[in-house]
C-alpha cells in the first residue's frame, strides 16, 4: 500500500515537469532525447533513477523483489523457544523478550510482539466461566510511609527426580510507592513470616501499618465486638518492632490489591521457566528481579518506586538482641543430636547440654547459637542434599570394650615360677649369688 502510494506520487511529479518542459520547448521536444540533468533539477529524483525510468516510458514500477521476505532472520533461531513459552501459555511479550535475551537474541521487543501475535494459535483456549461485570468500588488509599501489604503465595517445583514439592512466597508492597520486597521459603510457618517481615523492614523501613487477611499466624479470632484476637506470639512481634495490624478481608483488591496484583505478577513474570539450584539461588533471582522492577518507571504512580520511596521518611528497623530472637528460631535436639531445619538434619556438638538451640541461615551457611545466643556452637556448609550433615564432635569417645564376670567367681589356679630349662644361654647362672658365698 505504501509502495503504491509512493509510486503514484512520483509518476505524478515526473508527468509534471515533463509537461511544463513540453511546453517550454514546443516541437522540438522529444522524449527520447530528453534533458535528464534539467529533468533531475526540476524533479529532484536523481540522474541514475530517471535514466532507469526512461527505460520504461517514465513511469514507476514496485521493485522486483517486493513482497519477498527473507529466508532468516533476527528471530528465526528462537522461534522454538518462543512457540514452547506459547504452547506453555505464556504470551507476555516482556517475559518472552527478557527469555530471549538470555538466550543472546539481539532484537527488538517490537519483533517479538509481532511474532506472539502471529501465533496465537499454539497459545491453549482459556476457559471463559461468566463474562466479567464492572463495579464502582473506591480503592483504599494511604499516605506516604503509612502502610504495607504482605501476603503469601504457592508455588510448585519439581526436582531433577521428577518429585514435586511447595514452596512458599512471601511478598510484602508499599502501598503508596509500589516499592516490593519478595522472599522464598520452604513453608509458610509463623518462624518464616517473622524472617520474612523483619528483612522486608530492614530493606524498605518500618510503617505504621501493615495490611492482610486473616492469617492463622497473625489473629486467633474476633470478640463479641468484632475487634481481632491476636496470635500471643504475633502481637509480641508487633509491640518489639513497632507497628501496627490491619486486617482486610481475603482476596479482596479495594484494601489489599497491590499485593494480591504482585503475586499473581510474579506467577506470570517471575516464575514462568524459571530453573534454580536451590532456595538460596531462588532468593537471589528474585531479589535481582525485585531490583530491576524497583528502579523501573510506573506509570500508575508517574515514577520510580525507588526514587518515590526514598523520599518517604519511613523508621528504619533498630537491631536489637529481642530481634536476633525472630531471625533465628529454638530447634529441639533429637536423641541422635540432630535438628532440623528447612527439611534437613544438622549435627550439634556433644560437648552442649542443653535441650534446644537457634538456627539461623545466611546463605550457604548454617549458624547454631547457645538459646541465649551468647555462643557460637557450630556452623555447616548448606549443600542442599537430604543427606544428614555431622559436626566435630557430635558424638563422644566410645570407651575400650570390656567384659566382666556377671556372676561370683568360685574357681583360682596357681602360677609357678619359670623353671630354669627355660631360660636361655647365660641366664641360669647366677653369678651374684656365687661371689655372696665365697
Amino acid at each position: 500500500m505504501n509502495e503504491r502510494i509512493g509510486n503514484d506520487l512520483c509518476n505524478e511529479i515526473i508527468t509534471q515537469a515533463i509537461n511544463e518542459m513540453k511546453e517550454a520547448q514546443g516541437d522540438t521536444f522529444s522524449l527520447e532525447s530528453i534533458n535528464l540533468a534539467e529533468l533531475e533539477r526540476r524533479t529532484g529524483i536523481t540522474r541514475s533513477r530517471l535514466r532507469r525510468l526512461q527505460q520504461n516510458g517514465f513511469k514507476s514500477t514496485p521493485h522486483g523483489r517486493t513482497g519477498q521476505k527473507s529466508d532468516s532472520t533476527v528471530i528465526s533461531g528462537y522461534t522454538a523457544v518462543l512457540d514452547n513459552l506459547l504452547r506453555q501459555g505464556i504470551t507476555n511479550s516482556t517475559v518472552c523478550f527478557e527469555r530471549l535475551n538470555e538466550l543472546g537474541y539481539a532484537g527488538s521487543l517490537s519483533t517479538v510482539k509481532r511474532y506472539i501475535a502471529k501465533h496465537r494459535d499454539l497459545v491453549p483456549a482459556k476457559r471463559q466461566l461468566y463474562d466479567p461485570q464492572g463495579n464502582r468500588g473506591i480503592r483504599y488509599k494511604s499516605l506516604p510511609a503509612e502502610s504495607y501489604q504482605m501476603d503469601w503465595g504457592f508455588t510448585h517445583v519439581i526436582d531433577p527426580y521428577g518429585k514435586e514439592s511447595t514452596v512458599a512466597c512471601f511478598a510484602m508492597i508499599c502501598h503508596h510507592c509500589g516499592k516490593m520486597y519478595v522472599e522464598f521459603f520452604p513453608n509458610a510457618k509463623q518462624e518464616n513470616l517473622f524472617i520474612g517481615m523483619l528483612r522486608a523492614f530492614a530493606y524498605m523501613g518500618v510503617p505504621k501499618y501493615v495490611l492482610t487477611d486473616n492469617m492463622k499466624s497473625v489473629v486467633i479470632k474476633r470478640d463479641f465486638e468484632n475487634h481481632p484476637i491476636w496470635q500471643p506470639d504475633y502481637e509480641n512481634f508487633m509491640n518489639t518492632v513497632g507497628f501496627n495490624t490491619r486486617l482486610c478481608k481475603p482476596r479482596h483488591p479495594y484494601t489489599k490489591g497491590k499485593v494480591e496484583r504482585l503475586i499473581r505478577f510474579i506467577k506470570d513474570n517471575f516464575l514462568v521457566g524459571r530453573c534454580f539450584w536451590n532456595l538460596n539461588d531462588l532468593n537471589d533471582q528474585v531479589m535481582e528481579w525485585c531490583e530491576k522492577q524497583n528502579s523501573k518507571y510506573h506509570r500508575e504512580i508517574e515514577d520510580i518506586p525507588d526514587y518515590l520511596h526514598a523520599s518517604e521518611k519511613t523508621s528504619r528497623l533498630q537491631e536489637s538482641a529481642a530481634l536476633m530472637y525472630y531471625l533465628c528460631p529454638l530447634r529441639q535436639i533429637s536423641f541422635d543430636g540432630f535438628i532440623n531445619y528447612e527439611g534437613r538434619r544438622f549435627g550439634v556438638p556433644y560437648r552442649y547440654t542443653g535441650r534446644s538451640v537457634r538456627a539461623c541461615r545466611k546463605g550457604d551457611t548454617l549458624f547454631i547459637y547457645t538459646p541465649d545466643m551468647k555462643e557460637l556452637l557450630v556452623t555447616h556448609e548448606i549443600t542442599w542434599s537430604r543427606k544428614d550433615r555431622y559436626c566435630k564432635d557430635q558424638f563422644p569417645d566410645a570407651p575400650a570394650l570390656e567384659e566382666f564376670p556377671t556372676a561370683p567367681v568360685k574357681t583360682s589356679i596357681r602360677q609357678l615360677a619359670e623353671p630354669d630349662y627355660l631360660k636361655a644361654g647365660f641366664e641360669k647362672f647366677n653369678f651374684e649369688e656365687e661371689d655372696s658365698d665365697e
